[in-house]
């Protein structure tokens, strides 16, 4: 076997080098994030979440229906665990899905359920907005760079 030899140092830029723990962020943009935030926060989809959650918390029948959900869910757990009996966790199980449907079925909770999406989406679509603005600077920095000298002193 022939010897291999060539030098694999690269000139560097001294550029630093981090890993997610040491990542320091910059204030300014921890501040420009809140800023968004706050901006998010008096979305519409958000006024709307936040009237749907006050409506579902203040209605009796949809949250007597959740704690029976809750209730059938423990009793899941034990038919499971503690007392190993299959047939019991799957009458338990579609107890849950009537319980679950009787839930669903009710505007208000459609209508917050609708909410939580729109919020998750307009998350989404921010946070692509940002991915994308990040990728278009990245890639007209490279373009610019290929024009300028390899080494950092020339």
């Amino acid at each position: 076997m022939s010897e291999h030899h060539h030098n694999h140092e690269v000139e560097s830029c001294d550029i630093p080098h981090y890993n997610s723990t040491e990542l320091i962020v910059r204030e300014d943009i921890l501040n420009k994030a809140k800023e968004l935030a706050a901006l998010i926060s008096t979305s519409t989809e958000v006024d709307f979440y936040k009237r749907a959650e006050k409506q579902i918390a203040d209605n009796e029948h949809v949250q007597s229906l959740i704690k029976k959900i809750k209730k059938k869910q423990k009793e899941v757990v034990a038919f499971q665990n503690t007392f190993k009996n299959p047939q019991m966790v799957e009458k338990i199980e579609g107890e849950i899905t009537a319980l679950q449907d009787e839930l669903d079925s009710i505007p208000i909770v459609t209508e917050f359920q609708q909410s939580q999406s729109d919020i998750n989406y307009l998350l989404q679509l921010v946070m692509s907005v940002v991915r994308d603005k990040v990728s278009e600077k990245i890639q007209v920095e490279e373009a610019s760079a290929e024009t300028e000298p390899a080494n950092c002193s020339d």
